[in-house]
């Protein structure tokens, strides 16, 4: 055997193993998005049948030889979907905005003003995170009923503008820009509040950008408060009014009409997801690393 024989055969080896564990990843990825993807085709596929097709499929199939639209129809006319988008919007909009100038200032200011006990108060905070979200739901309520804001959005939104995660997020990302930045900002006279708006807010964007998104997400997911705290129609929300289109709308034996209202109403979220995917991930990479 040659010395050029020798040194090839281990190469080669070591190619055919790295083919096949490649292979084995992939095999393993594509089953996996297959299981994970199945329920959103099976949602989509119901809502495009009729009725009467899906009621006498004792065997459920895979596919629809004749697709229709008018349970998209029936998802606007037999409830006021319509309205419930709306409050939806107005709920998601203003939550968002309030608890992005609540997280970037108490981000700040744990980041970047030295006052006495700020760690102490940080460490509380955190250890806020510990306590079950039934007990503040409870605290919540309470408080909100007291303040006789029941069945408004103010009952709605406040409980909500406010996020230990998410501040604790930011201000990992704050402590990572130079001091040297905020010493030179001072020396040209920027106040503090200069510096946050036009440097560490510009530099941070990507996570902003990602807190921005998670918060929507979380608020037009939200199911258990809104049907706590509001018990009047006007109020509800795309997700709690799920439920009083299943009991009140169409009924619970019409699956395809609740499908395609399920569809409707889950489409927003899953464009914001595809549309901002890669700064959803740069953001929560940059607040996990330091340095």
């Amino acid at each position: 055997m040659t010395v050029n024989q020798a040194y090839k055969k281990p190469k080669d080896k070591g190619k055919a193993s790295k083919i096949v564990f490649n292979t084995l990843i992939y095999t393993m990825l594509a089953v996996w998005a297959l299981i994970v993807l199945f329920p959103f085709y099976w949602m989509l596929l119901s809502s495009v049948k009729s009725y009467a097709a899906y009621s006498v499929e004792y065997i459920p199939k895979f596919f629809t030889l004749s697709p229709t639209l008018k349970n998209y129809a029936d998802a606007f006319t037999a409830v006021p979907l319509g309205r419930y988008f709306g409050n939806t919007v107005i709920f998601t909009l203003l939550t968002t905005a309030l608890m992005l100038v609540v997280t970037t200032l108490a981000a700040y200011a744990f980041a970047r003003i030295d006052f006495k006990g700020k760690n102490v108060v940080f460490s509380l905070f955190l250890a806020l995170m510990m306590i079950p979200n039934e007990l503040v739901i409870i605290t919540n309520f309470v408080t909100v009923t007291d303040l006789n804001l029941r069945n408004t959005f103010a009952g709605l939104i406040l409980p909500s503008v406010a996020s230990i995660f998410y501040i604790y997020l930011l201000k990992e990302n704050f402590e990572q820009i130079p001091d040297e930045l905020y010493r030179a900002a001072k020396i040209d006279g920027t106040t503090d509040f200069g510096y946050l708006m036009k440097v560490m807010i510009p530099v941070c964007r990507p996570t902003l950008i990602t807190i921005v998104i998670l918060k929507i997400i979380e608020c037009w997911n939200s199911y258990v408060w809104p049907r706590l705290i509001t018990d009047n129609e006007a109020y509800y929300l795309v997700s709690n009014g799920i439920q009083e289109i299943r009991e009140n709308g169409f009924g619970r034996e019409n699956i395809p009409a609740m499908m395609a209202a399920v569809v409707v109403i889950s489409l927003p979220l899953i464009i914001l997801f595809l549309i901002f995917r890669n700064k959803i991930m740069e953001g929560v990479s940059r607040g996990g690393t330091k340095g």
